[in-house]
């Protein structure tokens, strides 16, 4: 699954992630971000109607289209395997996938000798920039634009922190993710063979990550002999 993530990057390294070149970005003073929770704003990419790549800001916890009121099941991450047939993920499965900008996720284990769990950071070598494959709605009543990151089985060499893990693209793969022509089995099937989850690197950091309220720079800093 995937319940915190990072996000370190200035609003132009955004732009260049998703190649957003054809005019310099508009100014932001947007913070690093270094606990990013469920319910939290976040900013994802998605195509807008005339099919160019834009970035929007939203809900991390994703409010369907037809829902009356905010969702109190969580909608923070979306089965793989179900992500076509549930009642909330499905439609915008067919037209609204989005790309959730990221550096970094955080997962737990729990320690026997004092039954407390232990964050975990995972990311690419050197802290290198990836997106998470989401899915994104707007709810024209409720007035709320919301998104929530695709999870699948973990790949073996992180599975003994947790059992599953949001899916990364590399970003060869962002285009036809967002093409809404590639459906159904093919659009799943197309997600798994493009992860970059393999390419993880992980270690322990502070419990202070713990709390949602928390958002220190050290939750970046490695504790040492942790593996």
């Amino acid at each position: 699954m995937c319940g915190r993530f990072t996000n370190t990057m200035t609003w132009a390294e955004i732009h260049a992630l998703y190649n957003i070149h054809a005019e310099a970005p508009p100014p932001s003073n947007m913070p690093a971000r270094y606990n990013i929770a469920p319910t939290q704003n976040v900013h994802f990419a998605h195509k807008d109607k005339a099919g160019n790549l834009e970035i929007d800001y939203g809900r991390w916890w994703l409010v369907p289209f037809f829902a009356k009121e905010l969702p109190k099941a969580a909608m923070f991450n979306a089965r793989i395997e179900t992500v076509d047939t549930s009642g909330a993920f499905r439609e915008p499965f067919k037209s609204k996938r989005c790309l959730i900008s990221a550096d970094g996720y955080f997962e737990w284990t729990t320690i026997e000798e004092d039954s407390k769990k232990d964050p975990w950071l995972l990311q690419l070598p050197d802290g290198k920039p990836f997106s998470f494959a989401g899915l994104w709605a707007h709810n024209d009543k409720l007035g709320v634009t919301s998104c929530t990151i695709i999870t699948a089985p973990a790949v073996d060499h992180i599975a003994h922190i947790h059992t599953r893990m949001p899916v990364m693209l590399d970003s060869s793969a962002y285009e036809t993710w967002l093409d809404a022509s590639v459906q159904g089995a093919a659009a799943k099937a197309f997600l798994l063979r493009n992860q970059i989850d393999s390419q993880l690197e992980f270690y322990r950091v502070g419990r202070e990550v713990n709390l949602s309220r928390y958002d220190g720079s050290d939750t970046k800093k490695p504790i040492l002999n942790s593996l």
